[in-house]
């Protein structure tokens, strides 16, 4: 674990600084507006379009060594975007890396413990993300301002170090060795290992909350890269990275209390963090002040850690049990990155129609709200049946 935890923690570290240097970079190149959602989209096509190759991938090798290639992919990204290539082509090729990354991290964790410890790693899992987040928003923010060529650099030092941390992860036996990687045979794979999940009702549950909130938390992360200048006059790219780690703040406590609060046969608990999303995106979106915004965004936070940690863990051990970890993340990626892709397109589409960022954000949080109402009354009428 502690290896897994020193390899995620800087991965997530450089691709938290990433993102703000790629940001940084197209407005200093003078693109369109669009472009800044845009780079999101890039990333996250990625995880569209490997979803049915990704879990496969992860459970045919090591996932140690899954996660060192990822990351290798990652680094030949970030160096392509500061060689000069087409940022939003460089930033797709990390988000291939990410995409291959993502079962791999979470799919070893089943491997590592049994089920009653599954929500304490995850808690530790996240807990070690979110510092990573903390530093890498705030320090990508801060080096992108002074120098984007610095803040690039650092990226690929942090993704070197993160390589060499995953060789120290046991080499644990392969869920499916020597898999096969036909590409037709992998999405009929696919497309079974999906219908098998699905018809699970707490998969359902899980996929459906997972996926409204990280398309509501992707966009609201790009919506305060304008809303910052709007709301608070602030025209700097760090303080729309410090505010991201405000978010962080509050999901990393979320995260912890989830792991004491909340257990797999108690799951129906985070309905109420969850229900309070949507009325506190809203209430962001009225902030003033710089304080006011950071405290908001600190409780979306914890209010997204409380909600996101526990159905992670239930659907780990759902898939663990059924069709595979590694297959159970790549097909629960495919689902919340179209609710990414669908959701960041519309702001993308809101900008040339004159929809502002307050409007933007206030728009998306009534969408979470109506989502999780209908969700959560869903769930509780069928455990009452």
């Amino acid at each position: 674990m502690a290896a897994v935890l020193i390899a995620q923690f800087l991965s997530a570290l450089a691709d938290n600084a990433l993102l703000f240097a790629a940001i940084a970079l197209v407005r200093s190149q003078h693109r369109p507006e669009e472009w800044v959602p845009l780079l999101q989209e890039f990333f996250v096509l990625a995880f569209v379009v490997l979803a049915p190759f990704a879990g496969p991938f992860a459970d045919a090798l090591p996932k140690g060594r899954v996660m060192l290639l990822s990351n290798g992919l990652k680094f030949f990204g970030a160096g392509a975007m500061l060689a000069g290539a087409h940022p939003l082509l460089a930033y797709g090729l990390v988000g291939i890396g990410a995409a291959a990354y993502s079962p791999a991290k979470y799919g070893i964790l089943s491997e590592l413990v049994g089920p009653d410890r599954l929500v304490k790693v995850n808690s530790m899992m996240e807990g070690s993300t979110i510092v990573a987040i903390l530093l890498g928003v705030g320090s990508g923010g801060w080096l992108a301002d002074r120098s984007i060529d610095l803040a690039l650099w650092s990226v690929l030092g942090c993704y070197t170090v993160a390589m060499l941390a995953n060789l120290a992860i046991p080499k644990l036996p392969a869920v499916h060795p020597g898999e096969g990687l036909d590409p037709r045979a992998l999405i009929v794979d696919f497309v079974q290992a999906s219908w098998a999940l699905i018809k699970d009702r707490d998969v359902r549950f899980s996929l459906a909350c997972t996926s409204l909130f990280w398309g509501t938390g992707a966009t609201l992360r790009l919506l305060l890269v304008a809303w910052t200048p709007l709301a608070l006059e602030l025209n700097d790219t760090s303080t729309p990275a410090n505010l991201n780690a405000a978010v962080a703040v509050g999901i990393a406590l979320g995260a912890a209390l989830a792991s004491m609060w909340i257990r797999l046969d108690t799951v129906n608990r985070v309905l109420l963090p969850g229900l309070l999303l949507g009325p506190v995106i809203i209430a962001l979106m009225r902030a003033t002040g710089l304080m006011e915004a950071a405290l908001l965004l600190a409780v979306i936070g914890l209010c997204g850690g409380l909600f996101v940690v526990p159905l992670n863990a239930l659907l780990q051990e759902r898939g663990h049990e059924t069709v595979g970890a590694g297959h159970a993340v790549a097909i629960q990626n495919l689902f919340e990155n179209l609710a990414m892709l669908a959701m960041i397109g519309l702001y993308t589409l809101s900008i040339p129609w004159g929809i502002n960022a307050i409007q933007s954000g206030t728009l998306f949080g009534g969408m979470v709200l109506a989502g999780l109402a209908i969700l959560s009354a869903v769930r509780l009428f069928y455990r009452a049946v």
